[in-house]
């Protein structure tokens, strides 16, 4: 039984989550759900190399697990699609929680990633896609620090929801962590991927019920890896070899933590710890890994 009463309308320039109206949500469905350069393209393909356990595998990820609540594509060739998937299906959403419709035995893998990181890496993402929307919020050329003035200043719905600020970041952990406690809705962070991918295949394979051998999960890390992924950029970028990014390969731009060292003043710093230690709950999640907050 899927559950969508009671939503928050997120409508953007790039995103409308009533678009997760026209589907019809299955009980073995896998969402993930995650704000932008969380990890999204990294978790859907996992969730890929596990449903078929193949390393080589044509991961598509924008066709075969598609980004729903994006306007890109029409609506009902989305949910047409989808409908007529015989095998076991995922999607990829960039709604809050309290923005989708909410299934009682689908599971919802969610996905979070230090702030900064994450706003770091969108920075270098927008840089590479025909989005010129976005511009005024992250202008190439920056020398009065507009782009994390409006990182820190920016609301978590609208048009403002869809550029990605600190506002939206935690509207998204929040919305998770109320669900946490629920069987199939699941927490990951960036970090704790990065330390044990292996790990995290085991777990994700764990709360989806797939089993595989030891020999066939550890090609399915390998592929997974982000210098595979790098290498393979072609294959592994959403869009991947079709020229919608100026660079497929720039998509995987590192893979590390920590980007903002080096690249915020003390005031911008100092700005933002006021604004997350006004949310204790959301900058101990986001900031640490589990593993971290867990010792």
């Amino acid at each position: 039984m899927t559950d969508t009463t009671n939503r928050k309308l997120y409508l953007g320039p790039l995103t409308d989550s009533r678009r997760w109206e026209s589907v019809s949500i299955r009980d073995d469905d896998v969402l993930v759900v995650t704000p932008p350069k969380c990890g999204t393209t990294w978790m859907q393909t996992i969730v890929a190399l596990l449903f078929c356990g193949d390393p080589e595998v044509e991961t598509e990820l924008m066709v075969k697990m598609p980004w729903v609540d994006v306007r890109f594509r029409e609506m009902h060739e989305v949910a047409e699609r989808l409908e007529a998937m015989s095998d076991r299906r995922s999607m990829k959403s960039h709604t809050p929680m309290d923005g989708l419709p909410l299934d009682e035995n689908a599971h919802y893998l969610c996905v979070f990633r230090h702030p900064l990181d994450a706003h770091f890496s969108y920075r270098k993402h927008l840089r590479n896609l025909p989005m010129p929307f976005f511009d005024a919020w992250y202008p190439e050329d920056d020398p009065d620090g507009v782009t994390f003035r409006r990182f820190l200043d920016g609301g978590a719905e609208g048009f403002d929801g869809d550029a990605m600020p600190l506002a939206h970041i935690v509207r998204h952990y929040k919305a998770a962590s109320v669900l946490a406690e629920r069987p199939n809705v699941t927490l990951f962070h960036y970090a704790d991927m990065s330390r044990d991918l292996r790990g995290t295949f085991a777990k994700v394979a764990e709360l989806l019920g797939i089993a595989h051998s030891d020999q066939v999960l550890e090609q399915l890390v390998q592929a997974a890896t982000f210098d595979n992924m790098r290498a393979n950029a072609e294959r592994f970028a959403p869009s991947g070899g079709k020229g919608f990014m100026k660079s497929d390969r720039d998509f995987f731009h590192s893979g590390t933590s920590g980007k903002w060292v080096g690249e915020l003043t003390e005031k911008e710093l100092g700005a933002y710890d006021v604004l997350m230690d006004s949310t204790s709950h959301a900058k101990s999640g986001l900031g640490l890994s589990m593993a971290q907050r867990a010792e």
